[in-house]
C-alpha cells in the first residue's frame, strides 16, 4: 500500500511518503497561499505518487480534535481524494521534528520541519497498524 502523511498547517503543509512499512520519506512541503492552491498541489502529489491511503495528523483527545477533524475533512474534500483517510495523533511531532534537525537552522520556515513532522506522523501510524496486525 502507498501512503502519504499530511501535517496540515495554515502556512505550510508537510508531506511524507511510504510504500514500505519500514521506510518513510519526507517530501517537499506545500507552501499554502490559499486553500484552493494548497488542495490542488496536494492532489498533484497524491496522484503523482499513486497514493492509496492518506494519514493526517490531528491533535487527538484535545478540545480542538473535532474542529480539526472537520477542517481536515473539508480540505480532503477539496483535494478530492477517493481513497481511505486516517487520523493519527500528531502530539509532539513538531518538537520531535525540530530535535531531529538539531544543528540545522531551527527557525527556517521552508517546510522541512513540517515534512519531517509528517514523516513522524506516518511512522507512528505504520507502527500502530503493524502492532495491531
Amino acid at each position: 500500500m502507498k501512503y502519504i502523511a499530511i501535517d496540515l498547517g495554515l502556512k505550510r503543509i508537510g508531506l511524507a511518503y511510504s510504500a514500505h512499512k519500514d521506510l518513510v520519506t519526507p517530501l517537499p512541503a506545500v507552501m499554502r497561499k490559499n486553500r484552493n492552491q494548497a488542495s490542488t498541489e496536494v492532489k498533484k502529489v497524491i496522484d503523482d505518487w499513486e497514493v492509496e491511503c492518506v494519514v493526517v495528523g490531528v491533535p487527538l483527545g484535545g478540545s480542538s480534535e473535532e474542529e480539526m477533524k472537520r477542517r481536515i475533512s473539508h480540505f480532503m474534500n477539496l483535494v478530492d481524494f477517493k481513497g481511505e483517510v486516517f487520523f493519527q495523533d500528531e502530539s509532539g511531532s513538531s518538537l520531535e521534528a525540530e530535535s531531529l534537525m538539531k544543528g540545522e537552522i531551527k527557525y527556517i520556515r521552508d517546510g522541512r520541519i513540517d515534512s519531517i513532522s509528517a514523516m513522524i506522523i506516518l511512522q507512528r501510524y505504520l507502527k500502530s497498524i503493524k502492532v495491531s496486525s
